[in-house]
C-alpha cells in the first residue's frame, strides 16, 4: 500500500509529517486475516516513481492500493501507471478521500481496476480475499464500499459503515518508518508525540467539510478500553509522552470521554495529550475531567468572526459560544489552540478584519489564519463550481476568486495577520519560554 508524496507546488505541504493511519488500520485488518502486508509512506520518503515501480516488481504483489486525495490526485494516477508498466499480473485499488467523493475520476484511468470508498477496512478486506481467489466480477460486485467498471459504466456500491470499532485491530505502526517522522507538536511540552485517531463520522453540517461523505453522519467511537489499550500500547513501544487525538468533534459524547479519562487516571500512564473539538461541546466539569487527565489544549476550529459568514457556512455556533468555551479553558488551565478560514465566497474585507478582531479578543494560545481552497466532496466546493468562483484549477484543487480577493491577495492578508497576532509580546514570550525549557529538560 502505498502513501503517494503531494507535489512540491501543493499548499498542503505540511511541516509535520503525520504516519498515514488510514492505511496502517487497513494493514492491520489484512495481517490478521493472513495477508502479508507492506506500506510505503512516500510523503515521508519521497521515493521516484521509477524507485516505486522497481520496489513493486522486487515484491511481486498481488494487489497494490494507493491512497488519494485531491492534492495527490496526479501522484496517484503516475504511480498507478507506473505500478501497471511493471508487466505485473497485479490489481491496483485506489482509496481515500478524493476516490470517496469523485470515484469516476478514479476509474476513468486504466490503470486502476477498483476504488474503495469511504471506510476502507472491511471493503479492502472483502475484496482482497475475492481478488485471491480468482472471483468473477459478478462475484466483485456484491461488496458493499466499492467501486468498478462495468459495461454499463461505472458502479458504486453503498456504503457499509461498522458498528463496532473495536473490531479493527490497533494500526500496523510497525510497518512505518517511526523514527523517521517529526513525532513533536508545538501544543505540547513533551516529546515525543504520536497521532491516534478515535472518532469516526459527523452529525454536523459544515458547508466546507466533506467528513462526512467520508466516514458518515454518525459518531462512533473506539471503546474507552481500546482507546487506552492503544495509548498504553504506544507508551510501551514507543516510548510516546504525548498524544494528538485527531479528529473534529473529540467530546461530542461525555460518557465516553469521561471513561477515557478515568482509565488514563487509573492507568497512570503519564501522557499528555490535546484533541480536536467544537466550541459548543465542552462544560467546565468535562474540561476539569479532561484536564486532570491530562489534557494540555484543546484545537478549536471556530472558522470566522463574522455571524454573517458563521451562518454561510452553516457551523451551527455563536460567537457567544466561542467567547464562552475558550474562557472556560482558561479558567480550568487547558490552553487553546483555533483555526479561522478566510476567503470563503461571498466573504468581504470587512468579514476578514471582524475575523482577526475576534481572534484578538478570544486571545487562544495559538491561532491559524487558513485560506479556503476548494476541493470535491463539500456543498461549498459545488458552489464554487457552479458560480465558477475561481481564478484557476489544479486538477480538482480549485483556487476561490471573487469581486474582493483572489487566492495571491488572499496569501498577503494570511501573512499579515499571522505577523500581527504571533507579534504579540505574550506569545512572543511564551514562545522564548517554550525553547528554555526544552533546553533545560534535555540537559
Amino acid at each position: 500500500m502505498i502513501n503517494p508524496d503531494s507535489p512540491p507546488e501543493s499548499p498542503w505541504g505540511f511541516s509535520r509529517m503525520l504516519p498515514p493511519l488510514g492505511l496502517a488500520y487497513i494493514a492491520s485488518t489484512l495481517e490478521k486475516a493472513g495477508f502479508e502486508a507492506k506500506i510505503h509512506d512516500n510523503y515521508l520518503l519521497r521515493s521516484s516513481v521509477e524507485e516505486i515501480k522497481r520496489e513493486v516488481e522486487r515484491l511481486n504483489p498481488e494487489i497494490v492500493g494507493v491512497s488519494c486525495n485531491s492534492v495527490n490526485y496526479k501522484r496517484c494516477l503516475e504511480i498507478s501507471k507506473a505500478v501497471k508498466d511493471t508487466g505485473l499480473n497485479c490489481k491496483v485499488v485506489v482509496g481515500g478521500p478524493h476516490a470517496t467523493y469523485v470515484p469516476e475520476s478514479i476509474l476513468a484511468n486504466s490503470e486502476i481496476d477498483y476504488v474503495v470508498i469511504g471506510e476502507g477496512e472491511q471493503a479492502m478486506l472483502e475484496l482482497a480475499k475475492r481478488i485471491k481467489e480468482g472471483a468473477s466480477l459478478k462475484k466483485i460486485a456484491k461488496i458493499p464500499g466499492i467501486a468498478y467498471k462495468s459495461r454499463a459504466g461505472f458502479k458504486r456500491n453503498p456504503l457499509k459503515f461498522m458498528d463496532h470499532l473495536d473490531d479493527v485491530p490497533l494500526p500496523a505502526r510497525h510497518m512505518l518508518q517511526m523514527q523517521r517522522y517529526n513525532r513533536k507538536i508545538e501544543f505540547l511540552d513533551v516529546e515525543p508525540v504520536d497521532i491516534m485517531n478515535v472518532i469516526r463520522g459527523c452529525p454536523f453540517n459544515c458547508l466546507f467539510c466533506e467528513t462526512k461523505e467520508l466516514w458518515g453522519p454518525i459518531s462512533r467511537y473506539f471503546s474507552p478500553a481500546r482507546i487506552v489499550e492503544e495509548v498504553e500500547h504506544l507508551t510501551k513501544t514507543y516510548n510516546t509522552k504525548g498524544i494528538y487525538f485527531i479528529g473534529d468533534n473529540f467530546t461530542i459524547n461525555e460518557r465516553v470521554v469521561t471513561e477515557v479519562c478515568e482509565l488514563l487516571r487509573k492507568k497512570k500512564l503519564g501522557v499528555e495529550w490535546i484533541c480536536d473539538t467544537r466550541v459548543d461541546l465542552v462544560s467546565r466539569n468535562l474540561l476539569k475531567t479532561m484536564r486532570d487527565a491530562g489534557c494540555r489544549t484543546i484545537w478549536f476550529g471556530v472558522e470566522s468572526g463574522s455571524p454573517r459568514i458563521l451562518q454561510k457556512l452553516n457551523k451551527g455556533i455563536t460567537l457567544e459560544k466561542a467567547v464562552e468555551a475558550f474562557k472556560l479553558c482558561k479558567e480550568v488551565g487547558i490552553r487553546t489552540a483555533c483555526s479561522f478560514l478566510m476567503g470563503i465566497p461571498g466573504e468581504t474585507m470587512e468579514d476578514m478584519n471582524a475575523t482577526f478582531k475576534f481572534a484578538k479578543k478570544l486571545n487562544p494560545d495559538w491561532c491559524q489564519f487558513n485560506i479556503f481552497i476548494a476541493v470535491p466532496g463539500s456543498k461549498l466546493y459545488e458552489e464554487v463550481i457552479q458560480e465558477k468562483l475561481y481564478s484557476h484549477r489544479d486538477g480538482f484543487v480549485t483556487y476561490v476568486k471573487t469581486e474582493e480577493f483572489d487566492y495571491q491577495s488572499l496569501l498577503k492578508i494570511q501573512k499579515k495577520f499571522h505577523k500581527k497576532f504571533n507579534r504579540a509580546p505574550n506569545r512572543v514570550l511564551r514562545r522564548i519560554w517554550k525553547r528554555f525549557s526544552v533546553m533545560i529538560r534535555s540537559m
